[in-house]
């Protein structure tokens, strides 16, 4: 593929989640000790600390010894790698090492090695769940850290696991080949407006009470967009933890002579490109928007290796 990819850039990991360690104290106190850990400063939106001048970008773990004192007893744990190495991630602000830089999984993620990748945002994912729930969804009290992370639980005993919300994300396309195939994509009302410009992705949602991730395909296209469409395939899925969702790509088929009927709520513009336009904006030249530039989604998304997937014809 042009893109390059052959799994979503966030759904790339080397780890072993070694989760029956999780209620394992003395094994988890011993960890500690000869660990590897991947610091996360939620007050900076989880960026961690990647080597300056690394091409392409390397995480810079910290021994324990680096920890704040007061971080320690929120260390969550990550698994361990495969030379054996335990790695945990912690809440706290960044150390001023010399040779790094802080950044975030959105800017590198697509540009870390599979391992990377994987601590990144299994580390993020857990942060950011830990975040919102202080209290217990079941009975409102206050909830403490547990299991080296992969729980929280009140004074009373109740227990909550880190939950992710699954969300449907579809590149809808008409199914021809060559540069005159065509995909539907569109422009977020949601989406900050830049003079000059205008991004286009996938269309998405997340997938209701009681439904099926097809059926959402087909609920979401039809409520944004008025489009019907067909022949859902399963593309792949990856962790988007901002904060906790689990995308599940789709691509699908759909006639574009049927009128495109945004709904405004959702979309503020939907239109056709052709692979030509495509392929044309994935290699920086300017491809105009009713006097505007095509923008596409950013490269750790699943929206961009959907667009791959469509721009080469595997699908």
């Amino acid at each position: 593929m042009s893109g390059g990819e052959e799994a979503p850039p966030l759904a790339r990991s080397t780890l072993d989640r070694a989760a029956h360690r999780r209620t394992d104290p003395g094994w988890l106190a011993q960890a500690w000790d000869r660990a590897r850990v991947l610091v996360l400063d939620s007050g900076d939106e989880g960026r961690a600390l990647v080597a300056a001048d690394a091409n392409p970008p390397i995480l810079a773990l910290v021994g324990p010894g680096d920890v704040p004192a007061e971080a320690v007893a929120r260390a969550m744990f990550l698994g361990v790698e495969p030379d054996g190495v335990p790695v945990f991630a912690v809440d706290a602000p960044l150390p001023a090492l010399p040779g790094t830089r802080p950044a975030h999984l959105r800017e590198i993620g697509h540009l870390l090695g599979d391992r990377d990748a994987g601590l990144f945002t299994t580390g993020l994912a857990l942060l950011n769940w830990h975040r919102r729930h202080a209290y217990s969804p079941l009975t409102g009290h206050a909830t403490t850290m547990d299991e080296a992370g992969w729980s929280r639980v009140d004074a009373g005993g109740e227990r909550v696991w880190p939950r992710t919300d699954p969300a449907m994300i579809v590149l809808v396309h008409d199914g021809v080949p060559g540069l005159d195939g065509r995909c539907l994509l569109g422009n977020n009302a949601a989406w900050p407006r830049v003079p000059g410009e205008r991004r286009f992705s996938c269309l998405a949602g997340y997938v209701e009470p009681g439904e099926s991730a097809e059926a959402a395909v087909l609920r979401e296209v039809h409520e944004e967009v008025g489009v019907p469409v067909a022949d859902i395939a399963y593309a792949g899925s990856q962790s988007w933890p901002f904060p906790g969702s689990l995308m599940l790509g789709f691509l699908a088929t759909a006639d574009p002579v049927h009128p495109v009927r945004v709904d405004p709520a959702e979309i503020a513009y939907a239109r056709w490109f052709t692979r030509g336009e495509i392929g044309a904006a994935l290699a920086g030249r300017t491809v105009d928007v009713d006097g505007e530039r095509l923008i596409l989604p950013p490269p750790s998304s699943i929206a961009l290796f959907l667009v791959h997937r469509w721009l080469d014809g595997h699908c």
